[in-house]
């Protein structure tokens, strides 16, 4: 397992990598927002371990819990939202795709003003 990588959002974890997918644990700090971001080369599997996720893809709003996932296909417009005051968010991330770069993060809104 690699390092753990703070973000503004709270952070993430490789678990494992390979050419055809990379495997990501992300921790959602209570009232946490990922960008409003798509990639080009990777599509993404959300799979809820602790907590509850707001989730919006292209405009759409889902909520998942624990034991659920979702499926983010290649180009679509996402985020992740975590709502609870207290709780933390836990979700594993299984990219698939041509290419798994943190470059690979095209953002169209930012709450803690990361580039657009």
């Amino acid at each position: 397992m690699s390092k753990i990588v703070k973000r503004p959002w709270g952070s993430y974890q490789v678990l494992s990598k390979s050419k055809d997918f990379l495997l990501k644990k992300l921790k959602i700090k209570p009232e946490g927002v990922l960008s409003y971001q798509s990639h080009n080369y990777r599509s993404e599997h959300w799979i809820i371990i602790e907590g509850k996720a707001t989730v919006i893809i292209n405009n759409r709003t889902y909520y998942k819990s624990e034991n659920e996932n979702i499926f983010i296909p290649k180009k679509a417009k996402h985020r992740v939202l975590n709502e609870s005051a207290k709780k933390n968010l836990v979700i594993i991330e299984v990219q698939t795709g041509k290419k798994f770069l943190e470059t690979d993060i095209k953002r169209y809104s930012d709450i803690y003003g990361r580039n657009i």
